[in-house]
């Protein structure tokens, strides 16, 4: 039942994905741009502790809900962690009506093709088995595309749905994530050979086999609209990607049947040193920001 309330909610609801999963490579900028200084710990136990306090100080916020976020994307040290005494996933869906998500890839290989694709997952049976013991819904997993090479996009999008269909067999929701760069000079024929590449491999899944997505925002508007409008797609997520906040809402409500998956566009502004009331304060605006753009 709790399965069926989630994936109801998961590609029904209003609202949006909040994106809480930086990992080892990610989190020093993270936590600078939340005042914390790399001197300020010793190693990575002593950093992911300090992230996962403001991981949690975001997801206990009163303004962190199901009324307008409808699924957080975990780094897995998070989810083996409790917040306010339960499992974070538990917490996330008990306590914040908020369907508990997990980046399962393990970073990005050395650059070929003009792609990064993903590092082979360790164990990935063991790990997909342990969070589903977690409770959690889906996963998520980033690759990125550099530049416009039709090669470097199909292998890419190739194992994509190579670790997809891995995920499905365990009875989770895969969320695919190839990345176009913003940086990338060549981002609009990126993004055609994205489409093309993606259209290929959905219309290779059978019936019974849906994924969800999460894509950079595209340089004209509505052009993921056959993706969208897929059977064999579930939702169509925007990663941020660099953008302010500012100009990736304003291109997410260019983008119809889009809503945000934001990581640093939805901590922006957001400091250690804030007062609880500021934090919230802070912290809802942008909220409020990003749902009115995933659902314009």
């Amino acid at each position: 039942m709790k399965n069926q309330m989630q994936m109801s909610k998961f590609t029904e609801a209003d609202g949006f994905i909040a994106a809480l999963d930086q990992s080892g490579g990610s989190t020093p900028k993270a936590l600078r741009n939340y005042g914390i200084e790399d001197s300020r710990y010793d190693g990575e136990d002593e950093m992911m502790t300090l992230m996962h306090a403001m991981r949690t100080r975001i997801v206990t916020s009163p303004q962190f809900s199901g009324k307008h976020i409808i699924g957080a994307i975990l780094f897995e040290r998070t989810m083996d962690s409790e917040i306010e005494g339960m499992m974070a996933a538990d917490y996330l869906w008990e306590k914040r009506d908020v369907i508990p998500l997990l980046k399962i890839d393990v970073g990005l290989a050395e650059q070929e093709d003009g792609v990064s694709l993903m590092n082979p997952i360790p164990k990935m049976d063991l790990r997909l088995e342990h969070a589903c013991s977690r409770n959690i819904f889906g996963t998520k997993m980033r690759s990125v595309i550099y530049d416009a090479d039709q090669k470097g996009v199909d292998r890419v999008v190739s194992q994509q749905f190579e670790f997809a269909n891995k995920i499905l067999d365990h009875g989770l929701v895969p969320i695919v994530e190839p990345e176009v760069s913003i940086d990338s000079p060549k981002k609009a024929e990126c993004e055609e050979f994205l489409r093309n590449a993606l259209s290929g491999q959905l219309s290779g899944l059978p019936a019974d086999r849906k994924v969800a997505l999460k894509l950079t925002l595209p340089e004209t508007a509505n052009f993921y609209q056959d993706i969208i409008a897929s059977d064999q797609v579930l939702r169509v997520t925007a990663l941020s990607g660099g953008y302010d906040i500012k100009e990736a809402c304003r291109r997410l409500s260019e983008n119809q049947g889009m809503i945000a998956s934001f990581s640093r566009a939805l901590a922006e502004g957001l400091h250690e040193s804030m007062t609880d009331a500021d934090f919230n304060k802070q912290l809802g605006e942008q909220i409020t920001e990003i749902f009115a753009a995933s659902t314009a």
